[in-house]
């Protein structure tokens, strides 16, 4: 006899899927988007680039590695639920802590599985990421109808800024490095020749310890710090890291915050939504996209070497190259849409990616940027 279904995922077109419900119980309106990656759905959950997003993963054994605390990318999970196609297993991995399940409903995160992941990725692809309610009942009881309604009546990430839902509250001082065998998180350059100030707007761990790696002496700001702010801390470099929600909204604060540092001609590398507040800076606009870029395995070219480089990304907008303005150089572009990823000032040491250099889940073929952004700063000591 089949089991009665304890969770169900009800599209803005009036399309519900069941399935079987883990982790916590209750009810959330999101945005549905698909990943990619074969590793890291920790670290994906916990990602403060997907807030307000529900991750469907397309790669189905979810959980069979477990979770520990050093893979988390935030102090909290962020993504508001995830689907899967078979429901997770116990874990089996030496590092484990504790198992999936246990810490989605610890950490207050719903969970589907039993869903014909396949086919709803087709339908992101050819429909755009939908509006999604997802609802985890034990009991099974569904209201289809309202939460059908719901999720049309919600507005989505068009026009909503993020940033400061999921930016620290105040500065603080990061010198963890990158982690390393036998499992331990090193202190990165101990001689820190660079003052870096790295602005938080949903950044992950990771990009912190690379940047402590590479050299820096790192202090994260607020989304919200102006550029007086950053000045104060009479930084060598300046990081825009990666974050959530519409780039146009956050940068109502964050570029001309920017536009001020640009006038200082210091180093200023950026990620993610980083890259694209950049862009916005410069005089370029961002566009939402179909259904963005989620996964392990892009690829991108470097279209000044001609290299191509697999990337970890996580985007659902972009930077529109065609608006980029006189001066601005477009440096890599995604091989699967031809979409911006990259961008680099002619006459001074600014540059950006869209893709996530420091990967997490991912490759590190792209890892050479954060040495890119200290020989930067060397450079303009040295000038």
């Amino acid at each position: 006899m089949p089991q009665k279904p304890t969770a169900c995922l009800a599209l803005a077109d009036g399309t519900v899927f069941y399935g079987q419900g883990f982790g916590a119980a209750g009810e959330v309106v999101a945005e549905l988007v698909f990943n990619t990656a074969m590793t890291g759905y920790q670290e994906i959950m916990t990602d403060p680039s997907y807030a307000s997003q529900i991750v469907t993963f397309t790669f189905p054994h979810i959980g069979n590695t477990g979770v520990t605390a050093q893979d988390d990318e935030a102090p909290e999970p962020v993504a508001s639920g995830i689907v899967v196609k078979w429901d997770p297993t116990e874990p089996s991995n030496w590092r484990a802590s504790s198992d999936l399940v246990e810490w989605m409903a610890r950490r207050g995160r719903i969970g589907i599985g039993g869903i014909d992941t396949r086919r709803l990725t087709r339908a992101i692809r050819q429909q755009g990421s939908p509006h999604v309610v997802l609802a985890h009942d034990p009991q099974g009881n569904f209201d289809i109808a309202a939460m059908i309604a719901r999720a049309r009546d919600w507005k989505g990430l068009v026009g909503l800024d993020l940033a400061k839902d999921v930016s620290c509250r105040q500065s603080y001082r990061w010198d963890e490095g990158l982690w390393a065998w036998p499992g331990e998180f090193g202190k990165g350059d101990e001689a820190k020749p660079f003052r870096v100030v790295a602005l938080d707007y949903g950044a992950k761990r990771n990009i912190l310890r690379s940047l402590a790696q590479s050299g820096a002496e790192v202090t994260v700001l607020p989304a919200t710090a102006t550029a007086d702010e950053v000045l104060a801390h009479d930084p060598e470099g300046v990081f825009l890291s990666n974050g959530p929600g519409d780039p146009a909204a956050t940068g109502a604060y964050a570029v001309p915050m920017i536009r001020e540092l640009l006038a200082r001609d210091m180093p200023i590398f950026g990620i993610c939504l980083g890259h694209q507040m950049l862009a916005l800076a410069l005089g370029a606009r961002t566009i939402k996209m179909n259904h963005g870029h989620h996964g392990a395995n892009h690829p991108v070219k470097d279209v000044e070497s001609g290299k191509v480089e697999i990337t970890s990304m996580n985007h659902g907008f972009a930077v529109d190259a065609q608006t980029l303005p006189a001066g601005v150089i477009e440096t890599h572009v995604s091989l699967f849409d031809g979409s911006n990823c990259g961008l680099r000032m002619a006459d001074k040491p600014v540059f950006s990616v869209q893709y996530h250099p420091e990967a997490s889940p991912g490759p590190q073929d792209s890892a050479y940027l954060f040495d890119r952004f200290a020989d930067a700063m060397r450079k303009r000591r040295a000038a």
